[in-house]
């Protein structure tokens, strides 16, 4: 994913500094004190052991990509740049479009003209509301679809056509999980709405990644701290087990 952002970046003519998770990042930003962004393109697991090593003088330049994302999880870094991915990459393939990719932050503009230069389209939002609206429904179709997905495989079209019934009942798990990690309520039909625009988007996206277990085992141990009943996606971990 950090590869299609560095190639929109230089289109833009933007020089591009790769910086791996294994090298010493103060003296990575020693060496590059003033950019003009900083993208971390690591892995949601990965996000917190970065996040605590970021140096002083990149913290005002952050864009983050990640899944799984709320805003709990950048709230110490006030002048971070989200956006919401609602493309495909992966290895051996080119980007694949879904549907635009909303995003908000001080960079929102600059992201959304280097992803321009490749034809994927981003659509800036005008609020920080707009975008934990856009962070939950993300979490919601990369969830639902990945833990309906262990019980059904297939894809997001047959989840929704062949399979609606547990595909509802995770959803709603999942937007339980999302309202006690945020402490909002959510409209749920407007999120599941949203949620089917990306099911239309790429009907034969797949449900089921290799993350897909541990994405249950992370919305359990939420659930646990959170000391909710999430009765749907309890079963489905207890038949995996």
């Amino acid at each position: 994913m950090g590869g299609v952002f560095a190639r929109g970046f230089l289109r833009l003519g933007h020089p591009v500094y790769p910086v791996t998770r294994d090298q010493d990042l103060e003296a990575a930003a020693q060496e590059i004190p003033d950019p003009e962004a900083v993208l971390i393109a690591v892995g949601e697991k990965d996000l917190p052991r970065i996040l605590e090593k970021l140096p002083d003088a990149w913290r005002e330049k952050i864009v983050l990509l990640q899944n799984e994302l709320l805003p709990a999880d950048f709230a110490h870094l006030p002048q971070a740049t989200v956006i919401s991915v609602w493309f495909e990459k992966k290895p051996g393939m080119d980007y694949k479009v879904i549907i635009p990719s909303p995003c908000f932050g001080p960079k929102a503009a600059l992201v959304r003209d280097a992803l321009g230069h490749l034809d994927i389209p981003v659509r800036i939002l005008a609020s920080e509301e707009e975008l934990l609206f856009e962070l939950v429904v993300k979490n919601l179709y990369i969830l639902t679809t990945n833990i309906a997905g262990l019980k059904t495989g297939g894809n997001v079209g047959e989840l929704w056509s062949e399979h609606e019934d547990i595909a509802h009942k995770v959803a709603n798990d999942v937007i339980d999980l999302q309202e006690s990690l945020t402490g909002k309520t959510f409209d749920r039909e407007a999120l599941i709405s949203a949620m089917l625009r990306a099911f239309e988007g790429d009907p034969e996206h797949k449900c089921m990644g290799r993350s897909a277990p541990a994405r249950l085992e992370r919305a359990m141990n939420h659930a646990r701290e959170q000391d909710i009943d999430l009765p749907t996606l309890a079963q489905l971990a207890s038949e995996m087990h």
